[in-house]
């Protein structure tokens, strides 16, 4: 029988992503050939190191090169480098915004689970992160990211002042089969789990949360009435992920919420380092690390590959259905960090000075685990 082949669009992007990255092939590499399947990863440039090869943050080859794949695999994109207050300059993230928009990626999935060997590194109590273990779906293109914009020079103003000068506007839109879809995608992520969905919106205040709220509830009586299902105020989400977090199972919230709660609830675990996303659609998949480009330790071979690596993992269940070796994968990095080898992101002052490690061994350690 001949051996499977999958293909992946590897984007490196900017900072330490290609540093992670190569660990993430890495650990790719190790898995294919224990599994005997073959991995063949192509890099292509996004975000700020195509805007410097070729004026844009998402070439077209780079985006044709992603349809033609059987998965994606990003590492990280921005810096301060590409920071600009010109509206008309090109920026990393627009070529992120991109590829979710090119490829249709509508959900994303950011898993939240505390590792006990880490449970010190969170700023949280250990009795109040104990039992962590939860996932939060974002709808991915729409809302406020999506909708209309503008800046521009009221040259009449308003107000007893004149108020004269530049003005902005950002649109939060959403239509009720983007709500039905990210919803569908919540309640079956919940029936695998714990069978309970936690609702984000902000319905006392805006008009697309208010439908967000009808249209979750419709889908949920019409279709997955065994899900228990709650709502809850974004603001008092933020509150009660820090307060109460072991006991929310499944999170669904749309584009923006879901892009501040979801680093909040990284942070329960002490790094963003350490946390893997995948972004689905109907499609062609992503997956990411949630943490960003880290500009400021680009090039010094110490940054975190955990998260690149487990979203090796997620590609692995969810592009190739490759569970098994997924496991094998999360497996790996519990047993190195049950074993006390750490990053200088994750170290505290009781790892020894031999147990912290750089981007490279930290790879090459999950290898030698698998």
């Amino acid at each position: 029988m001949a051996k499977a082949t999958y293909h992946v669009c590897t984007l490196p992007g900017d900072g330490i992503g290609p540093e992670i990255m190569a660990e993430g092939k890495k650990v790719l590499a190790a898995v294919g050939e224990k599994a005997d399947v073959d991995f063949v990863c192509e890099d292509h440039l996004i975000g700020g190191s195509a805007i410097d090869a070729c004026g844009s943050p998402l070439p077209d080859a780079t985006l044709d090169a992603a349809k033609a794949s059987d998965a994606v695999l990003l590492a990280s994109v921005g810096g301060p480098k590409w920071d600009s207050t010109d509206p008309k300059a090109p920026r990393p993230e627009q070529g992120l915004l991109g590829i979710r928009k090119g490829l249709g990626l509508y959900t994303n999935l950011r898993p939240v689970k505390i590792y006990d060997a880490l449970a010190g590194a969170s700023t949280l109590r250990p009795e109040v992160i104990k039992g962590v273990d939860l996932v939060i779906v974002r709808e991915l293109t729409g809302g406020l990211y999506f909708g209309r914009r503008e800046r521009f020079y009221d040259e009449e103003g308003a107000g007893a002042n004149g108020g004269r000068g530049q003005r902005a506007y950002d649109t939060m839109e959403y239509r009720e089969y983007e709500v039905e879809r990210i919803a569908r995608k919540a309640f079956e992520a919940a029936r695998k789990r714990r069978n309970k969905v936690t609702s984000v919106d902000k319905r006392n205040v805006l008009e697309t949360s208010r439908l967000w709220r009808e249209v979750v509830h419709r889908v949920h009586d019409e279709e997955f009435p065994e899900v228990e299902l709650e709502d809850l105020l974004v603001d008092n989400t933020a509150m009660q992920l820090i307060n109460r977090p072991a006991d929310f199972d499944v999170i669904v919230t749309e584009n923006t919420f879901g892009d501040i709660l979801s680093d909040e609830a990284a942070q329960i675990t002490g790094s963003l380092g350490m946390l893997a996303s995948a972004s689905l659609g109907d499609g062609v998949s992503l997956f990411e690390p949630s943490a960003g480009s880290a500009p400021d330790i680009a090039g010094k071979g110490i940054a975190n590959p955990l998260a690149q690596i487990l979203s090796a993992g997620m590609m692995l269940t969810y592009a190739f259905d490759m569970t098994e070796e997924a496991g094998w994968v999360e497996s790996a990095v519990e047993r190195v960090l049950d074993d006390g080898w750490r990053t200088r992101d994750i170290a505290d002052d009781a790892t020894p000075a031999d147990h912290v490690l750089g981007t490279a061994a930290m790879g090459d350690k999950v290898v030698e685990y698998l």
